[in-house]
């Protein structure tokens, strides 16, 4: 027990619990929002340091191991806590995404502000569990511990539509997660081996792997539930709608973190575990996966709502992550995993800067905008930074995630390649004319004789700070991808069984 109240892991996800439940607990306002400062800091500080002393040796294997008691352990769950060179910089994300998202929390003006912040830290507190940990069973609860938070957030504090939102995202991420159940419970059952523990499922199923049936089945019931959790093309409605409605803070945290699960799992435990299914549903997954890339970015072109066109631009960029996955290569893994912390990063600063401009213009039409760069400066170099972060501009960290998976993909099909590649040329339709409309466009009367009246005010350092965490870590990444790119390289490398077989 004392090595695991030390344990940085550990530490990561039970600080922001503990301060949810003292908010639960009736905390006085004033300390729940002091306390709050801790839950969200101390998990991106912990995250930061693991990140500065990940030995280089580790490897396939896992670093600051620590393993408690449940007293299920004769139902093979035990509480086994760990990261590995693909788990570390989601791991890191997921702390700095979510003290972003705190800060922007504690600073807003959202009613019932005890509760608000108490959700949000149920939220971190699942996202950090998620990525520590080596059990699967744990690996699931920590998702669900941070996604139920998110379905009453959108219920109580969401916007437009906010009710129908709320019960459409309660309806497809339930199933979703049932079906994710389901194929994880073949696994443990067909695999004999009676434990959740993800490096002894890998070592049981690496020397007798599971019969093809078997896995076909597993494997499928995890890519539809795992898929709808990513929003994979078609089963992909309910993202845009729900982030639309949702208050900033939860989307931040949703769309850059925790929609990441879904991927994440297929990474660690679907295909190692399951490599021949994996290899046959290949062609499966690019195609749908070619969906989200072309049908939703176009649909993201006709968006004339911001934060539609934010929510259909997430949605969309799922499809080259799925595309990379689908060639099963170290290259094309490693480059999703790029992206994704590349986009956990830009997602969730374009979500906090579309909450600012709302709040400046009242609007998110975008006809009903234009002009804003004279008057908020500031803001408009974040968002033109963040939208050119998001089509994948050299510089930022996405370019390299991207750049990672076209090339996995060339060798997969240069015409799965080409398609792809159409897709940046999307990107930059919908972002370059969203930034042209909202800061550079001309203003239209209704909005210029309101900013007359009531002339807004650039970004503060209660929505600077947050956001400037986020585009410092896109452009750190950018400029140094080796800071990432290492230990993932040594995890990929020494492990191919990891990404089922290099075609």
């Amino acid at each position: 027990m004392s090595e695991l109240l030390v344990n940085p892991l550990f530490l990561a996800s039970a600080v922001p619990f503990a301060v949810a439940v003292a908010i639960l607990c009736g905390l006085p306002k004033r300390w729940s929002v002091r306390l709050a400062y801790l839950g969200f800091g101390v998990p991106a500080m912990l995250a930061l340091w693991c990140w500065a002393n990940f030995p280089a040796e580790a490897g396939a294997g896992y670093a600051f191991t620590v393993r408690g008691s449940t007293g299920l352990e004769g139902f093979g769950i035990s509480l086994a806590l760990g990261l590995n060179g693909i788990s570390l910089p989601l791991f890191v994300m997921a702390g700095l995404v979510g003290l972003a998202a705190g800060l922007y929390a504690i600073r807003s003006t959202a009613e019932r502000l005890k509760l608000y912040l108490m959700l949000l830290l149920f939220m971190q507190a699942g996202l950090m569990g998620v990525f520590a940990s080596m059990d699967v069973f744990f690996l699931y609860f920590f998702h669900e511990l941070a996604l139920i938070p998110t379905f009453l957030m959108v219920g109580i504090w969401g916007g437009r539509d906010r009710n129908y939102a709320a019960m459409k995202m309660t309806v497809y991420l339930t199933a979703g997660a049932m079906l994710s159940l389901l194929g994880l419970i073949a696994i443990y059952v067909k695999s004999g081996s009676n434990t959740f523990d993800l490096p002894t499922l890998r070592a049981a199923l690496a020397a007798q792997p599971l019969a093809a049936t078997t896995q076909k089945y597993a494997f499928a019931l995890l890519l539809a539930g795992l898929g709808i959790l990513v929003s994979l093309w078609p089963l992909h409605t309910w993202a845009p709608l729900g982030y639309g409605a949702a208050p900033s803070s939860a989307a931040m945290l949703h769309a850059g973190v925790l929609k990441k699960f879904g991927l994440y799992t297929l990474i660690q435990v679907a295909i190692p575990l399951l490599p021949e299914a994996a290899r046959a549903h290949g062609q499966v997954i690019a195609w749908l996966a070619l969906g989200n890339v072309l049908v939703v970015g176009l649909v993201t072109v006709a968006q004339r709502d911001l934060k539609q066109l934010v929510g259909y631009s997430s949605v969309m960029h799922m499809g080259y992550a799925f595309l990379g996955l689908a060639c099963f290569t170290a290259a094309g893994t490693g480059g999703v995993v790029m992206l994704m912390v590349a986009h956990g990063y830009s997602a969730a600063l374009l979500f906090l800067l579309t909450t600012s401009i709302h709040q400046r213009t009242q609007t998110l039409d975008l006809a009903e905008m234009g002009g804003l760069a004279q008057r908020t400066p500031v803001l408009a170099a974040f968002f033109v930074a963040a939208t050119l972060a998001g089509i994948g501009l050299p510089g930022f960290a996405n370019f390299w995630g991207e750049l990672g998976i076209f090339v996995a993909l060339w060798k997969f099909s240069p015409w799965f390649c080409a398609a792809a590649v159409a897709g940046v040329v999307i990107s930059a339709i919908y972002g370059l004319r969203a930034v042209a409309r909202v800061f550079f466009g001309p203003t239209t009367p209704a909005l210029n004789n309101a900013m007359a009246a009531n002339p807004p005010a650039d970004l503060g350092w209660g929505e600077r700070l947050p956001a400037l965490i986020l585009l410092v870590m896109l452009l750190l990444i950018g400029f140094w991808p080796k800071s990432i790119s290492d230990t993932l390289n040594a995890a990929l490398t020494a492990a191919p069984a990891r990404v089922a077989a290099t075609r």
